[in-house]
């Protein structure tokens, strides 16, 4: 199985133009174009840094989140609750497991369509995650922005 960046087709650079993928041999990168010279920036790093973004969301809410996993699941029981919770506090773990398997392309398309992109520079820094952000309240109002 030969192994693409994770998050293809959701990066972009910092005036938001799409970053392209490609590979260097063996190993995946994202391409971006700067001013005509092709920068061919390894994915591992970038999707590194972004799964562990995704932990620190997820650290501290473990139970909540297990919680509702295994209602959505229908498996709402102490040992589906336990074993989905204590993957959670080890999500460390998972992530280069992540990174070999890579993520299903319905997925990205899905994150891509609820908005989810990352920007990155030229270096491959990654400059920030934009993601979908919950509704605070009933009536869609979760802005924080003083309005």
């Amino acid at each position: 199985m030969s192994r693409e960046p994770l998050f293809k087709g959701l990066v972009i650079d910092e005036y938001d133009n799409p970053v392209t993928t490609g590979k260097v041999g063996e190993e995946p990168c994202y391409i971006v174009n700067d001013d005509g010279f092709m920068r061919h920036i390894p994915s591992d790093p970038v999707d590194m840094e972004i799964l562990k973004s995704f932990g620190e969301q997820i650290s501290g809410n473990e139970e909540l989140i297990a919680e509702q996993a295994t209602k959505m699941m229908g498996q709402d029981d102490l040992f589906t609750h336990a074993i989905i919770e204590n993957q959670l506090k080890n999500i460390d773990q998972q992530f280069a497991q992540v990174l070999k398997m890579g993520l299903p392309e319905e997925t990205r398309v899905y994150l891509g369509m609820m908005g989810f992109k990352v920007v990155v520079n030229i270096h491959g820094e990654v400059l920030r995650i934009d993601q979908p952000a919950a509704r605070s309240d009933e009536n869609g109002n979760g802005d924080d922005n003083g309005e």
